[in-house]
C-alpha cells in the first residue's frame, strides 16, 4: 500500500526526512498498541533492532504486563527453590 501524506510547507514539517517520519509513525502507532514490533519494523523500513531502539529512544516499552506476567511466573516454575520477595507473589 502507498500513502501519501501532504504537510504545510513550513519549517518543522520540512526538517524530516521521509524516513524519520515513517520510523516516528511507527513508533507512536506501536505504543498505542496498533501495531506489532514487526509491522511497526516493516512500517518504517527498519529491521526489528534498529526498531526496537527506536522505541527506547522514545521511552516507549515494547513488553506489556501480560509479558512481565508470563516471565515471573516463567522464572517461578524454572526457580522454585529461589525466595521471591512478597511483592511479586
Amino acid at each position: 500500500m502507498t500513502l501519501t501524506l501532504n504537510l504545510p510547507d513550513e519549517p518543522a514539517a520540512r526538517r524530516w526526512t521521509e524516513a524519520e517520519l515513517r520510523l516516528e509513525l511507527a513508533c507512536a502507532m506501536h505504543g498505542r498498541g496498533l501495531l506489532s514490533k514487526s509491522a511497526g519494523a516493516m512500517m518504517a523500513d527498519v529491521d526489528l533492532f534498529a526498531f526496537q531502539e527506536a522505541l527506547g529512544e522514545r521511552g516507549i516499552s515494547d513488553c506489556t504486563v501480560d509479558d512481565l506476567h508470563g516471565e515471573v511466573a516463567a522464572l517461578r516454575e524454572g526457580f522454585p527453590d529461589v525466595l521471591m520477595p512478597p511483592v511479586m507473589r
